[in-house]
């Protein structure tokens, strides 16, 4: 629940006209006086600029930021209640956020898109106001005035043009770099694999019978993910990671990472084989947990029990 609310909190406001202005509009926005230093927008969001770059781009809906943010709660029995801290849990890198559409007045990215890259500020809202459904959370104090306080520091912004082109600059140096390392790693430990035009690698020990599996159709498979250091990070045929049943999906749909569609489809029922996926073939620059950090290559021990028919 805290998560949820927490991206909540962080995701919806603002007009599509207010969020088209430039800084130096949004400045002249009408706005009244809130107490200790703090001013109103015209939806009733506090705000502070603690640090004003003055120049840059304003983002605007459907703009990918980057930010620090550390958001709390007043008026507990404790004190300020910590929510969210992205510094912490994000190894103090930035949190990456496209800037979403409004959802109610004086939610957060009204004030966000007051920001340039190297602004930060301080954000405040009445807890009352921001939609939470029947279970509120236990920091939550009803009709007491409590405030949800936001500290943000804008790291940069981009429109979704740029946003793509840096993508495509960052994943075509990312694929020369994980060849590299499955290569190495092939070399290292005598293993012949195949390499597919995506970058693919794959090693089939058993090939089953029948045709390939095709898209479109549903394949049920056991697997073992593993890093190239060799720990493990998920199984269906591990206990220890306690979803032991097979897994199912339907082939070429995106239901799975591009290594797995791309994979998969190189089996035939019975078909045994390990897929060695690029990171820009798995989870990418973002990771996925803990185990798999960013740009990381997975290697994958997969058999396709079953394969249904179209």
């Amino acid at each position: 629940m805290k998560k949820l609310l927490v991206l909540g909190l962080i995701g919806c406001t603002a007009t599509a006209a207010y969020a088209q202005k430039n800084k130096k509009q949004a400045d002249k926005a009408p706005v009244v006086a809130a107490n200790d230093g703090f001013t109103k927008t015209p939806n009733n969001l506090e705000y502070k600029i603690v640090r004003d770059i003055k120049e840059g781009m304003t983002p605007k809906v459907g703009d990918y930021l980057e930010l620090h943010i550390r958001v709390s709660a007043n008026g507990t029995s404790v004190g300020d209640t910590l929510l969210y801290d992205s510094r912490a849990v994000m190894d103090n890198k930035p949190v990456p956020y496209q800037l979403p559409a409004p959802s109610f007045k004086g939610d957060l990215p009204e004030g966000l898109m007051l920001l340039t890259a190297g602004d930060s500020a301080v954000f405040r809202m009445v807890a009352d106001s921001i939609p939470m459904g029947d279970q509120k959370p236990t920091w939550f104090r009803g009709g007491t005035g409590q405030k949800i306080i936001y500290n943000i520091s804008m790291v940069s912004v981009k429109t979704q043009e740029q946003m793509m082109k840096d993508q495509e600059t960052a994943s075509a140096a990312q694929k020369g770099i994980d060849d590299k390392i499955i290569a190495d790693y092939l070399a290292k430990n005598n293993i012949k694999a195949q390499k597919t035009a995506s970058g693919l690698y794959y090693k089939i020990d058993k090939p089953g019978a029948g045709e390939n599996a095709k898209a479109g159709q549903k394949v049920t498979v056991n697997y073992t993910g593993k890093t190239l250091d060799g720990k493990t990070f998920d199984s269906n045929v591990d206990p220890a990671f306690q979803h032991v049943q097979p897994f199912s999906f339907v082939l070429g749909m995106g239901q799975v990472i591009k290594g797995w569609d791309e994979g998969v489809a190189l089996l035939k029922k019975g078909g045994k084989g390990t897929l060695y996926i690029p990171s820009t073939l798995a989870y990418g620059s973002q990771g996925a947990g803990g185990a798999i950090k960013p740009n990381t290559v997975l290697m994958f021990d997969v058999e396709v029990t079953d394969i249904a028919a179209q």
